[in-house]
């Protein structure tokens, strides 16, 4: 950096270069911030950081079976085996070993191994722990569906507990909650996490989609609905009911058949509602 700044002080002005960008540049390049970054970068560069083992987790359950039996017998092994078999505690071992099992080395010369290495390695870095908090029965206010047999997050409603908190994001793959796979059903799935009070950890594939922000609009409505009487709607309970008259807000109409809406007076989180094409659609097929 010092060359460079050496260098930009000579430059003389038949390089073509703006008196003006040569000044920015510089005021980046001597800022104490960046100076910093360049010398912790360094340290980084001279230290090769190694980790002890790649086995914890594995190291954690043979523990837990010495240690268990004399759990009922003595408190503080009771209070032990409690945090070995913290979900948190098992989700930090669990990606201290992924990030252990990596090879952070020039990488092999055969492109073959490369490939192997890239395949087997790429899935391992999505994978991503999020950790929420709730009470029982309280709803999430996300809605799930089965995509190459996974569940997938469907959508999440606007002002819920996942869209203030920001940690999801819909087209996000479930894999875990609380260390237990989840399988396909994202009935058994909405049923779990409203049973499931405290800290809940979620083992998830990130999707990476950017998020839109939609054009909210207000609509009167014309007629009653209950979603508890509605077979169509994928999730009952994510479902707002409305009466004939009231102003509902338009938070979101990305699902061509449900929309997601508030009302107006009570405010609050929103639900679900049929799209005006749905119930055009339903009304034409009575």
């Amino acid at each position: 950096m010092q060359q460079v700044l050496e260098k930009l002080t000579d430059l003389p002005s038949s390089t073509g270069a703006e008196e003006i960008d040569i000044i920015f540049l510089k005021g980046i390049m001597e800022n104490p911030i960046v100076r910093s970054l360049a010398k912790a970068h360094e340290r980084l560069e001279d230290t090769k950081l190694e980790a002890v083992g790649d086995n914890n987790v594995e190291l954690i359950h043979e523990i837990l079976e010495d240690i268990s039996p004399l759990a009922n017998e003595d408190k503080t092994v009771e209070e032990l085996v409690n945090i070995l078999k913290e979900p948190h505690f098992q989700s930090l071992l669990e990606a201290h070993d992924i990030v252990a099992a990596k090879c952070y080395d020039s990488p092999p010369s055969s492109p073959e191994m490369n490939s192997a290495v890239n395949n087997q390695i790429a899935p391992v870095d999505a994978i991503r722990m999020v950790g929420i908090h709730k009470r029982a029965g309280e709803p999430l206010g996300v809605t799930f569906k089965v995509e190459n047999n996974n569940l997938v997050i469907a959508r999440i409603l606007h002002g819920g507990m996942i869209d203030r908190q920001g940690l999801l994001h819909v087209g996000d793959i479930i894999k875990e909650v609380n260390g237990h796979e989840v399988g396909n059903n994202p009935k058994e799935l909405q049923e779990l996490l409203k049973s499931i009070s405290g800290s809940v950890t979620l083992k998830i594939l990130p999707s990476y989609k950017d998020t839109i922000t939609p054009q909210q609009v207000y609509v009167k409505c014309h007629f009653d609905y209950n979603p508890f009487n509605d077979n169509l709607i994928p999730c009952k309970e994510a479902g707002l009911k409305f009466s004939k008259g009231e102003i509902l807000h338009i938070v979101n109409r990305e699902d061509p058949n449900w929309w997601q809406a508030s009302h107006v007076k009570e405010g609050g989180s929103a639900g679900l509602i049929p799209s005006q094409f749905l119930e055009e659609k339903r009304k034409s097929l009575c």
